[in-house]
């Protein structure tokens, strides 16, 4: 019978996207869905990057662009660590590429054998697991729950490493947490790291500038760590520009080389016109980013807010990001109304979607199973009756 490689029958299929899809479904059939479980700015790209965009177009910006990127926007990348983090790269140390999904999948591609093993703590974003089984790498799961905010402590970091650890992936601001790490807990993590040789810490700072507790840290900034980091960021959540597709590594140049090598046989250079329009948000006021940031803290303060109103969940304060994650354990065991029992969170995630019509994503995916994931970029007035559906249909559990 014919069949699909062992590499792909490794992989899980995105819980984020068939959460995100279902709910897509149940609103062409009419049901008023309110969609929390994608992690998507609900603002339109600002309108000079996109005038940007359109002038690229009229300037021909249409054939193939380098593998690494444009010059200019390598440039504009570099000036942006230099200027906001106080990082010095060089163009050439900077990869372009379509998406930081895109960034993330070449750093593990390009970094880990077959038998590497790599740290995540959990909670983590769905993907990085499965990149690292992509790889042929082994996912070291290190559980950092909701009782230390959703962050790895240096003693837990230490204790996973082995002679074959080779990478940790950090998020900071998290997927799906939004905790962020402070720059004395970065530090303590960065001097276990220096203490082994050949061991690599991959810094996904995409949601660098949605930062509700001021400057935004990066592990890259203690000495020694420059060359053992390889950032990664984009355009998609500071600038809303998702479906634009650019993200970006900066890394020692051999990485880079390495990725841009690997990036070269499968997609080749980003999109000429989403390359000019990055170049221009990077270049241009900075004023839009924050009018979304200081809209995301308002909503964050809304929708914890609610949830502490809920009984039964228990609930963090997320320093950054757009993603609340509740503790939600104390339903599980409950029945609902037509008598099923809710045996985990994805059993509440479904159905607080069939019930409530609010999509959101069980912590199973996320490695982290006494919680759900709910994204607040969305509307205010989305937020309130969001809150108000899950309060009921929870409160309808016996």
């Amino acid at each position: 019978m014919a069949q699909l490689s062992d590499r792909l029958q490794r992989l899980a299929p995105s819980a984020t996207l068939a959460m995100s899809q279902k709910s897509s479904e149940m609103k062409a059939q009419g049901i008023d869905v309110i969609n929390m479980s994608v992690g998507e700015p609900d603002f339109n790209t600002p309108d000079h990057i996109k005038q940007a965009a359109k002038m690229a177009i009229d300037e021909n910006f249409s054939k193939y662009s380098p593998v690494p990127g444009y010059p200019d926007l390598r440039q504009a990348i570099a000036r942006k660590l230099e200027r906001e983090n106080q990082l010095h790269y060089t163009p050439a140390e900077i990869l372009v590429s379509n998406g930081a999904k895109q960034s993330v999948c070449n750093t593990v591609m390009a970094l880990v054998n077959p038998g590497d093993e790599v740290i995540i703590p959990a909670p983590y974003w769905v993907s990085y697991p499965q990149m690292v089984l992509l790889a042929g790498g082994t996912p070291v799961i290190v559980e950092a729950g909701f009782e230390q905010n959703f962050k790895m402590a240096a003693a837990q970091l230490e204790n996973a490493i082995t002679p074959k650890t080779r990478l940790i992936i950090l998020c900071s601001p998290s997927n799906p947490t939004g905790s962020v790490y402070s720059k004395d807990e970065l530090e303590s993590l960065a001097k276990v790291i220096l203490k082994h040789d050949d061991l690599f810490v991959l810094a996904d700072e995409i949601y660098e500038h949605i930062n509700y507790i001021g400057k935004h840290q990066s592990i890259a900034q203690f000495e020694g760590m420059k060359e053992r980091s390889i950032i990664v960021n984009g355009v998609s959540k500071a600038y809303a520009m998702t479906g634009w597709r650019i993200g970006y590594i900066a890394a020692p140049e051999w990485i880079v080389k390495g990725c841009n090598k690997l990036q070269g046989q499968y997609t080749s250079g980003p999109c000429s016109v989403s390359q000019k329009a990055a170049e221009f948000a990077y270049t241009s006021s900075q004023e839009c980013v924050e009018e979304m940031r200081l809209a995301f803290e308002r909503r964050r303060d809304l929708i914890v807010k609610l949830a502490k109103d809920i009984p039964g969940l228990e609930v963090n304060v997320p320093e950054g990001a757009f993603y609340l994650f509740p503790k939600c354990s104390s339903f599980y065991g409950k029945q609902t109304p037509d008598g099923r029992t809710i045996g985990n969170s994805t059993d509440l995630a479904m159905y607080l979607l069939e019930k409530g019509h609010v999509a959101t994503v069980g912590g199973d995916a996320f490695g982290d199973p006494a919680c759900f994931r709910m994204s607040y970029a969305t509307s205010d007035e989305n937020i309130v009756e969001a809150m108000r559906r899950i309060k009921d249909v929870l409160g309808q559990l016996k």
